[in-house]
């Protein structure tokens, strides 16, 4: 069995209040579980308003598969028309 998990920060330069980033963030994680079907959660900075860590993770039982479906993902996010700046990624291949 093969976890991968992947770290994304985002940056939501237009936004003003906490309602706008859970709507922002809302629609990605929903358009990101449904596309690509894997999990994904706000991680970290909850509270910020402008600032979000997602985490997302697939389970197969190829690391190759795995790493493909993550960096999907993180393309998917980037390349979108979200209202969002990607910062940074990191993603992680564990083999269970």
């Amino acid at each position: 069995m093969i976890v991968g998990v992947c770290r994304i920060s985002l940056r939501i330069p237009e936004n003003m209040s906490l309602k706008g980033k859970r709507r922002i963030l809302k629609s990605i994680k929903a358009q990101v579980r449904n596309k690509f079907d894997v999990a994904v959660a706000e991680v970290e900075d909850q509270d910020l308003w402008q600032m979000a860590t997602l985490g997302a993770c697939c389970i197969s039982n190829d690391s190759r598969y795995t790493n493909e479906v993550l960096s999907k993902v993180v393309n998917f996010i980037d390349n979108g028309r979200f209202e969002v700046e990607m910062l940074d990624y990191k993603i992680e291949i564990i083999p269970c």
